[in-house]
């Protein structure tokens, strides 16, 4: 998601919920009541979504980063030749 759609979803779930305030404020009665509750629940609602899209957006691109890391060719560093392990309390006979 680029930055400019991440600015444009997120303003416009904002602006759904100013708009249940604004409802709130200058329609009264029933209809101001119900425009409140479905901007600002809508608005709500969506906000929520957009979190839960973020988290699952950087997971994958953590899993991407670890992928790519792990199929990449090993640096180019001196390897040290393996040895056996010593074992503690073994003695060697001559």
């Amino acid at each position: 998601m680029s930055k400019r759609a991440r600015i444009a979803t997120y303003g416009s779930a904002v602006g759904l919920v100013l708009g249940g305030t604004v409802c709130a404020v200058v329609v009264s009665g029933v209809v101001g009541q119900v425009l409140t509750m479905a901007l600002i629940g809508s608005g709500l609602v969506i906000l929520t979504g957009l979190v839960f899209l973020e988290i699952g957006l950087s997971e994958d691109r953590d899993r991407e980063d670890r992928d790519r890391s792990r199929l990449s060719p090993p640096s180019r560093r001196r390897l040290e030749p393996l040895r056996p392990p010593r074992l503690r309390g073994h003695r060697h006979e001559r």
